[in-house]
């Protein structure tokens, strides 16, 4: 899965720098994807244009037990004609980041429909899902609990694990947290993986 070393992970366990996670970041266009990037990549905030293709970044993170991790970042563009093309991105990830626009309410539907499209292609069951509702320092931001109300989220398949992230990425709030939840969801489906080979 992913990085090719997978197969091989327990070997490499005590050298963290063998630790890689491919990750594709995706949401509608606007929501703030490449702010997320570019503040995990460069910890300042970058102002973007609309993203066309995708970007991509291997970003080195050092997680709450200090141990660090690699994460290869394909942030894909969101307007409605690129959509198509994000089951190409999310074949073999190790994790799905899905970035909303807490602000915008309108398009809130249109954001639970892609996001549970993406999440019900097969090559995605059980793939972890990072949803950062970004913007959350603007006023008029919806809450935690009205974003997984409005996105559905107990509807998504019982294998598909998630987590809803708070967040403002041009500052960088809740970013770390949330790529720590992220990683703790690859590395359980990892193992779950393993012990059903052992099993085969």
């Amino acid at each position: 899965m992913g990085n090719g070393l997978s197969d091989q992970a327990p070997i490499f366990s005590s050298l963290p720098s063998f630790q890689s996670f491919h990750i594709v970041i995706l949401g509608l266009d606007s929501a703030g994807k490449t702010t997320v990037l570019y503040r995990l990549q460069f910890n300042e905030f970058v102002n973007t244009v609309p993203t066309k293709g995708f970007n991509t970044e291997k970003i080195k993170v050092t997680l709450g037990n200090s141990k660090t991790v690699t994460f290869h970042f394909w942030d894909v563009g969101g307007q409605e004609k690129l959509r198509p093309l994000w089951k190409s991105y999310t074949r073999c990830t190790d994790g799905i980041v899905f970035v909303v626009d807490s602000v915008d309410v309108e398009r809130m539907e249109e954001a639970k429909t892609e996001l549970h499209k993406i999440t019900r292609i097969s090559e995605n069951q059980g793939v972890p899902v990072l949803i950062i509702a970004n913007k959350q320092d603007l006023r008029n931001s919806l809450s935690l609990s009205e974003i997984e109300k409005m996105l559905a989220m107990s509807e998504l398949s019982s294998s598909t694990p998630w987590h809803l992230q708070p967040t403002c990425a041009i500052i960088g709030d809740g970013l770390k947290e949330g790529l720590e939840k992220l990683h703790d969801m690859i590395i359980k489906r990892r193992k779950m993986l393993r012990q059903q080979k052992k099993k085969r």
